[in-house]
Order: C-alpha cells, then structure tokens, then sequence
C-alpha cells in the first residue's frame, strides 16, 4: 500500500452513515466506486491484513486517497453509485456500457399476470416499468416484489405444467394461482397494488391495505387482517423516499458549514434530476470576517470564473442567505447574458438536496478537524499561545446541559495528540442539587470525575471548564482539594463565552490567577478550544435530551405540538407502532395521510432529540 495513504487515519473520520465512496491512484483518477449502508464499516474490510481475492489486493495497493459522499438512505447511495460509476468508469468496477439497453420489468397481459426481468425490444403484451440502471437493480426489485405481493413470477411453461403448489408458495411469496389457491379477484387486486407500487404510489397502495385490513378485522377474519397487517409492515420498511433522482431541472446546490474556525462549502451539481458530481471546497477564512462574506465572495468567484460559466445552470440553490444575494445574482445574470436564480429557501426535492449538501458540508469539517495533521498542527499552535514548557498529550473539558433545571448532565471530553478520543468520554447525571445551580453541578461532575485520582491515573494536562469565572472558581476549588497530595495537577482554564455568544470572541480565564485573556479569531490554537468546547457542549446536549426524554410519563407523541388524536392515530395504524414512528425517516413520516414534510421534520426532531 502506498506510504501517502495513511489508512488508520482515514478511517478515523468516516462516519457510519449511508454513503457512496470513491477511491483515486497518484494520477487522480477514481479507479473503484462503491456504495455501503455503513461507510465506515464497509471501508475498514479494504485494509485488512488478509484480503480475500487478487482483485481487491490489486486495487486496495493503488490507493492514494478515497472521498465519501453522504446520502439518507442505502437507496439514494444505490443510484449515486450507479450515476458516478457511468461518469467515471472506473477500471475496477463491472461497468454498465451505455450501448446495452436497459432492462425493465414487465407486468404480462395474462389471466394471472407475472413479473418478469425484460430487456430488449417490447413486443410482450403487458406494462413495462423501468429502465432501471443496471440489471442487479431490477433483480433485486423483482426479490422484493415476491415478499410484498404474492403473485407468480415463473415462466408460462412452468405455470402452465403445475398440478400442485410449487416451494414459492409454501414460503408465502406466490398465492399459487395456477392450481387456484386463490380466487381471479383476489389475485388481480394484488397485481393492482404492484403496479401501483412500481409507479411509486406507495402511499395509495398503504392506504388501500389498511381499509382491507380494517374491513377484514370489524368482519372478525382475523387472520386475513393480521396477513395485511404483515404485508403493511413490509411495505413501511422498504417504501424509501428516493432523495436522488427526482424529475428536478439542471440546477447547483450549495451547502455551507462552520465550525472551529474552519469552513466548507460543499456543492452538488444536479443534471437531469442526478447528482452529477459534487466536490468540498475550504477558503481561508481572514480574521474578522463574517461568514455571510466569505460565501458572498466565494459565489462571486466560483461563478464568474470563465472556467465554469458555461456549466452553469439556471438555478442555484444556497443554505445561507447574504444581504446583498440580489445584487450577486444581477452580476452573474449580467456577465452570463442570460437568467440565473439564486434561492435560499426550497421545498420538496430540492430542500431534500439542500439538506444532502449541507450533511456532506458537515461531515467534510468534521473529518479535516480530525485529521491529524491539523490536530497536531493546532496542540503545537496552543502550547506556543500559553507559552507552556511541556508538551500537551491529553486535555479535558466539561460543561453542563439542563432545561430550566430538569435532567441536568454534565459531560466530560477527552482529546488527545490525534483528536478526539471518543471511548474516554464520559457523562454524569447530577443529582441531589437545586434545579439550575450550574456551580453546584459542576462541583459535582468534577469531584466524580477526579474521586480516586492517583499518580497513575490518566491526568489532563489542560482541563477546560465551559463556564464563567463562577464554574471556574468552583471546579478549581475540587481540583486543589483532589490533587493536594499529588506531585502534579492539571492546569484549568475557563472558556467564557464573548458578545452575542459569537465563536471568534471567547475570553480565556486562568484557574490558578484567574486572569483573562484572548486570541486571536483566526488562531490555530483558538480553533482547538473551540473543538474541544463545542464537543462537550453536543455531549452534554445529546445526554440531557435521552435523560429528559425517559423522565416524562406522557406519550412521546402527546408531546408534539399540532399532534391529535387523529394524527396520532394515523400515525401508529399507518406505521405500525410507535417504535415504527420513532424509527421512521422524515420522508417516510411525511407519506402518512395528513402530515406534511414541515410536520414530518417536527415530528422526527422531537422525537430523536
């Protein structure tokens, strides 16, 4: 494997979400594409010691760099594979060439239909559904159709030979049609609901199932009801709503974030209704500077490059509004000769877009602050700023979370010469305090924290307190009282939050001297304080939210503003249960009858945290 590659670095920063991943030589080029439902999971099986086959040893030794892209859903990563592995084709992908034709799947014009993988020209009589993007696609389309609609999917010569139930539909994936098991009505109301499904009337196909089974269960045929409540379950867990591929125009989404003094702005270039590509770009961001600024003048040059001009489409789509985006859009407008729009707020597919660029924007920040070069870079910068003789190894910080004094946590984060170190994090439920008292809580977390302290055990070099000078005072109080008879303390230092609580303005206090100071908003150092602060702060945000949410006896639903008895009701009949709901994606609870994409977001929000 090359030596520019550091794989155990790299996969230290890929997350475990849904994705699509692409692997590039020393020339730059991408030689592999692949998608995983788990990125992190799937990629760490390329550098094992003992790799299964020639192929994989060969592509895993040409390595030198890999980029995720994220998705919502294994579906979406599906289709953005398949569109990047027709854009790049790369060497070590089997490759769909597009002079093949692309297969469909037939619904046949029969007494009793069947579906079948098709390819070619259509001469058979019956509904063709497709093209699909590669022949796996359809046959695992064509898998799933068996286990939602029980109809027939042999050939005619077979049908036509059975004299009694074939394996299928001992197993519950075909209704046996060809020895009458089941009646010509009953049979078609089935391949009704398929092709419904296959035109992506999910929705329609619930709501026809859940009458059935309501008819079927006030007639007390319980065990018709209960076969429809099974084939309504199946149906919620594979009706995904496809973010990909939509029937939007040509179109730019760019999604911004930023975090500990670093910025990215991730852009998807959506053509004919695909991800055509997309790529990460970081600016330097000056002292001082606003970020609504730094996008202006990103827009401005991105777009009135003469490099990109003529790839520019009629609309552009950005996560962040600026004051001026009238008068940027007039400039590019005036400069291109033709109509372009900029948009900050969208629905439907193209907020689903929006959301995607800004998710890969995120997780693109967070890989950089991770990588270790720019960890190590930023512990150099920080020992140099406190003018400290040793060297840093290992720091701490913690900070509180409570809503009006209710299930207050404290959480402790750890980051050590490559980053974070996430399996020493630790959390405290505070208790026997008055509601609210931040001092008291603190106390608390860091007696816990330090109540067996020894000369061997894992001392912070640089212990940071996300507080004012009062949790400050408070904390180094338990440290001098813990470490008295120790040879070696840690060295605390107050992060106080500056004017209007904006990143960049933060004052530092001494814990010893309980002297103020600052730096600089663009200073290496600074950024690592601002990591390991906002950390904590999501630690502690993440605990107090799952703590808050086990305390309240009232139904998790009850809760949700704008959520009724009928919602409520349509919600678990439509899902299928609470756990169905809790578990459900904001796509999935926006096809529930009554509930709209701006519901499914509250809905989904409250009830994850």
């Amino acid at each position: 494997m090359p030596s520019s590659f550091n794989a155990s670095d790299f996969l230290k920063t890929v997350p475990t979400s849904p994705g699509v991943y692409r692997m590039y030589d020393s020339a730059g080029e991408v030689i592999y594409v692949g998608k995983a439902k788990d990125l992190r999971k799937r990629l760490s099986s390329y550098f094992r010691k003992n790799l299964p086959n020639v192929k994989t040893q060969a592509l895993v030794s040409h390595i030198t760099n890999v980029d995720v892209t994220l998705t919502h859903s294994e579906t979406d990563a599906l289709i953005l594979e398949n569109d990047y592995i027709k854009r790049y084709l790369p060497k070590y992908n089997v490759l769909l060439r597009d002079d093949k034709s692309y297969p469909y799947i037939l619904l046949s014009d029969h007494r009793h239909p069947r579906l079948a993988y098709h390819r070619g020209a259509k001469r058979d009589k019956g509904q063709y559904f497709g093209p699909y993007p590669n022949g796996g696609a359809v046959r695992e389309s064509l898998h799933l159709m068996q286990k939602l609609f029980p109809i027939r999917q042999c050939t005619d010569l077979y049908y036509k030979s059975r004299s009694r139930p074939c394996l299928q539909y001992q197993i519950g994936r075909c209704s046996a049609p060809c020895v009458g098991k089941i009646s010509d009505e009953e049979y078609l109301q089935q391949v009704r609901l398929a092709s419904l499904f296959l035109k992506g009337k999910d929705k329609q196909v619930i709501a026809t199932l859940v009458s059935k089974m309501e008819q079927a269960a006030e007639a007390m045929a319980y065990e018709r009801a209960a076969a429809y409540r099974d084939q309504i379950m199946a149906l919620r867990r594979v009706a995904e709503q496809n973010e990909i591929a939509g029937n939007t125009e040509d179109l730019d989404v760019v999604g911004v974030h930023y975090a500990s003094g670093m910025a990215c702005f991730h852009l998807l270039f959506i053509r004919d209704g695909k991800i055509f590509g997309s790529r990460s770009y970081y600016p330097k961001i000056p002292a001082q500077t606003e970020l609504e600024e730094i996008l202006h003048a990103f827009m401005l040059q991105f777009y009135l490059n003469d490099q990109v001009q003529r790839t520019i489409p009629k609309e552009i789509i950005v996560s962040h509004g600026f004051d001026d985006i009238h008068e940027l859009e007039a400039a590019i407008n005036q400069a291109l000769g033709r109509k372009v729009e900029i948009k900050t707020r969208v629905r439907g597919e193209r907020a689903a877009y929006l959301r995607l660029a800004v998710t890969n924007a995120s997780n693109a920040v967070a890989s950089h602050l991770s990588h270790r070069n720019t960890i190590t870079q930023r512990f150099v910068a920080l020992e140099e700023a406190l003018e400290l003789s040793m060297p840093v190894t290992r720091m701490e910080c913690f900070d509180i979370s409570h809503t009006m004094g209710e299930s207050t946590v404290a959480s402790c984060v750890v980051f050590n010469r490559e980053g974070p170190d996430k399996a020493e994090y630790r959390r405290y439920n505070i208790t026997g305090i008055t509601g609210g008292d931040d001092y008291a809580a603190m106390k608390q977390a860091i007696s816990r924290r330090f109540d067996k302290v020894t000369e061997d055990s894992k001392i912070p070099d640089l212990l940071f307190i996300d507080g004012g000078l009062g949790q400050l005072r408070m904390a180094q109080a338990v440290v001098d009282e813990k470490f008295a008879r120790l040879e070696r303390a840690p060295q605390l230092i107050g992060v106080a939050k500056g004017e209007s609580r904006k990143p960049g303005l933060e004052t530092l206090i001494w814990g010893d001297s309980e002297q103020e100071f600052a730096l600089e908003d663009d200073s290496p150092a600074l950024h690592l304080i601002q990591h390991i602060r906002d950390e904590s702060h999501r630690f502690a945000i993440t605990g107090h939210r799952n703590k808050r949410q086990k305390t309240r006896n009232t139904s998790s639903l009850e809760s949700i503003p704008g959520i009724g008895p009928k919602r409520r009701r349509a919600l678990l009949q439509f899902l299928g249960g609470l756990q169905e709901v809790k578990s459900a994606s904001v796509a999935e609870l926006a096809k529930v009858p009554g509930i709209s994409i701006e519901m499914a977001q509250t809905i989904h929000d409250a009830l994850r945290g």
